[in-house]
């Protein structure tokens, strides 16, 4: 399935001022620590000065100023141990208040991630990939972590060191500082052609460790249908294709990177191989002193290794610009169902579907409802029955506003859905599944979720209308006992009854039952369907199910077939007619009389 955060336009890069904006928040940090970036450079630029005065002091040259002249040996040694001290205290300083700042915005940039997730519409999960959206979550974010603080603070601190180093060179010799300096524009064009070719790659990389990890959450996440079908050497293949795919990709960028890394040290080398010699005959010829070339090598080192390592920073940059632009489209990526509405604050329970025709955005050329008409008085049970893929659970799908409808209106005590607040909506709606889905916490917690504020005994309460107190108790932990991932640790009819105490809780107005016995045994069906119609009493109900004999007590059965209701009307009258509903029994109590179905 194509992965819905790649239906955006990805061929233009993201600006890289605006990754860099995403530090914004923490100027006041990023200020203190660009004070003690400045100084700490500014140590580093002075200490080659010092050497070349301590050079000529043993060398006996006479220096030009006074001061240094009168100083020793030794305190010249003294002031460069100081410079080297001040320079080290003032780079811990900047080193730690940029990463303090990079933790911070990806933190920050986590967070409104997720939030941006979460508020996508039902179609974007249904043609996403949990392990693609988990990456942008996890990997592309502590990239743009490193390109928006600690990449930031380096690039300021090699830049200063680069710029200042080249003033300095050529205040100590324009000619020498020519020669220096001729390879800079080199380096400058083919980081420029390299930066363009890594931010792609990366781009590519990302995505195939995206996919990688995509592999890798189904496998996890279906561990016991992997096992049951011994799967488990083609899962490890399918992973280890996956992974070699991004290896390879990692592999020919690392090549780029020391093929380019190799063309910078033997530019920089080759720069002060030229230095020496050149400089070497100045100093031959008396036109500058022993103490200067020295401090002139020192300068070139530097200016090389400042911009070696803005190179590498270049090519980071260009790796996050590649990370980025799906974090971005995610950022950016608004819900095709409208957010917000009139609020809704208290509920009757009067449904009306009128002319509804639907498809699923995943699939636009499928109808899956046709010009449906159905309507539920408040506090009456509809029982939803139909071949699979008549519809039903696109029913339930569209009361709930997981989807809004293409044609046709659906009415909540005579208001239209689309123009209601479906947060506020979904409160006064509860749901009960075929396969629950449970958290990871405390069966307390899963029983509140619908409710966080309830007390223990609300919720005990609840856990007993639903006939899970009994097993409940029986654990060691009680009500705090953990569940497991999606509930694993309970059986099919422990987590059903839960879910049942979690509706129970919620109390809604509005209730959908979607094969909420099907997947159970004759004992857990007992108990479950007992707590179910302690569920529905004086709720206005839509039950959707397979087993005809949760629907027999239903004030109505409507039946679907390809979208379209094609009978209605009580039990015992559907099973009366010659119609789809009556085959339909017959069909699940074939071997059974049809009046003990009846």
């Amino acid at each position: 399935m194509q992965d819905a955060t790649r239906h955006e336009d990805d061929s233009q890069p993201v600006s890289l001022w605006r990754i860099v904006a995403l530090a914004k928040p923490e100027l006041g940090l990023l200020v203190m620590a660009t004070i003690a970036l400045v100084i700490s450079s500014g140590m580093s630029l002075a200490y080659p000065q010092a050497v070349s005065w301590m050079v000529d002091a043993v060398g006996g040259e006479e220096r030009s100023l006074p001061v240094v002249g009168e100083l020793t040996f030794n305190q010249m040694a003294l002031g460069l141990l100081l410079v080297f001290t001040i320079q080290s205290v003032f780079a811990m300083i900047r080193a730690w208040l940029f990463t303090v700042a990079g933790e911070r915005v990806v933190a920050r940039l986590r967070k409104d991630l997720f939030r941006s997730i979460i508020a996508q519409e039902i179609s974007f999960f249904d043609q996403s990939r949990t392990g693609e959206l988990t990456n942008r979550l996890a990997s592309d974010t502590t990239v743009l972590q490193n390109a928006v603080t600690v990449n930031v603070s380096m690039a300021l601190r090699f830049g200063v060191s680069a710029l200042g180093a080249m003033g300095l060179l050529v205040y100590t010799s324009p000619s020498l500082s020519g020669v220096a300096l001729a390879v800079v524009p080199l380096v400058a064009i083919s980081a420029a052609l390299y930066g363009r070719l890594v931010r792609r790659l990366s781009k590519q990389v990302q995505d195939a460790l995206a996919e990688s990890t995509t592999v890798a959450e189904e496998a996890l996440a279906g561990v016991r249908t992997v096992r049951a079908f011994a799967r488990e050497d083609a899962e490890v293949e399918r992973y280890g294709d996956a992974v070699e795919r991004s290896y390879k990709l990692a592999a020919f960028r690392a090549l780029a990177m020391g093929v380019f890394n190799g063309w910078v040290g033997f530019a920089g080398y080759g720069a002060i191989a030229l230095v020496v010699w050149y400089g070497g005959n100045l100093v031959i010829d008396g036109l500058m002193s022993t103490g200067e070339l020295t401090a002139f090598l020192l300068y070139t080192l530097m200016v090389a290794f400042s911009l070696g390592a803005l190179s590498n920073l270049y090519s980071d940059f260009m790796r996050a610009t590649g990370a980025s632009q799906r974090v971005f489209q995610l950022l950016d990526r608004v819900s095709t169902v409208e957010r917000g509405g009139e609020p809704v604050e208290s509920v009757e329970g009067r449904v009306r579907f009128a002319g509804v025709g639907f498809a699923y955005p995943s699939r636009p050329d499928v109808t899956v409802l046709d010009e449906l008409d159905l309507e539920i008085e408040p506090g009456r049970v509809v029982a939803l029955v139909g071949p699979s893929g008549s519809g039903k659970s696109t029913v339930a799908a569209l009361l709930t506003r997981f989807y809004d409808p293409q044609r046709g209106v659906i009415e909540l005590d005579g208001r239209d859905l689309v123009g209601l607040d479906g947060q506020t909506l979904r409160r006064h709606i509860g749901v009960v599944a075929q396969e629950p889905m449970l958290f990871a916490t405390s069966i307390a917690d899963n029983i509140r979720y619908g409710k966080p504020e309830a007390t223990i005994d609300e919720v005990r309460a609840a856990a007993r209308a639903a006939n899970a107190e009994g097993f409940i108790d029986q654990f060691p932990d009680g009500f705090d006992t953990l569940v497991g991932e999606r509930g694993v640790r309970l059986s099919g009819g422990q987590k059903q009854r839960i879910a049942i105490a979690r509706a129970l809780l919620k109390d809604p107005r509005v209730l959908i039952l979607d094969e909420a016995t099907s997947a159970l045994d004759s004992e857990s069906e007992h108990l479950v369907q007992e707590a179910l119609d302690r569920l529905m009493q004086g709720r206005t109900t839509l039950v959707i199910a397979h087993r005809l004999s949760t629907v027999r007590d239903a004030d109505e059965v409507v039946v679907l077939q390809d979208g379209k209701v094609v009978e209605r009307g009580s039990h015992a009258e559907l099973v009366a007619r010659d119609g789809l509903y009556r085959k339909l029994v017959e069909r699940q109590f074939r071997e059974e009389p049809l009046e003990r179905a009846g």
